[in-house]
């Protein structure tokens, strides 16, 4: 069975940081693009950002751009979401996933889903 886990969520201030991580196994990590995806109550789930397997690559969605930073371990089966200047409209449950194409990931697609983890951002 395929897992990804997350973790790192929390509850913090507006203009607060903070870093998700998400580990899987080397099976699923290995060669795979990962992304980051979140969904706030009551809406659609949306596209945060996506790093491609070496690293060379990423994506961001246009609201977290200059704020959020995706990086990744190959070493420790790992991608990381640095979140800053964190903003009361970025209070979702934020999920994981990978893909052998950073395309799919883009149009909010993927082959393996972790259960997310909640980010909630006081004003």
């Amino acid at each position: 069975q395929v897992q990804l886990v997350e973790s790192g969520g929390g509850l913090v201030q507006a203009g607060d940081s903070l870093r998700l991580s998400c580990t899987t196994s080397d099976r699923t990590f290995s060669g795979n693009a990962m992304g980051w995806f979140r969904q706030a109550p009551g809406k659609a789930r949306e596209f945060v950002s996506a790093i491609s397997w070496s690293g060379d690559y990423r994506e961001y969605a246009d609201s977290v751009k200059g704020r959020f930073t995706i990086s990744r371990d190959n070493t420790k089966n790992t991608v990381y979401l640095q979140m800053n200047s964190l903003k009361p409209e970025d209070t979702a449950v934020y999920y994981c996933a990978a893909d052998p194409r950073i395309r799919r990931l883009r149009a909010n697609e993927a082959d393996y889903w972790g259960q997310g983890t909640q980010v909630t951002v006081s004003s």
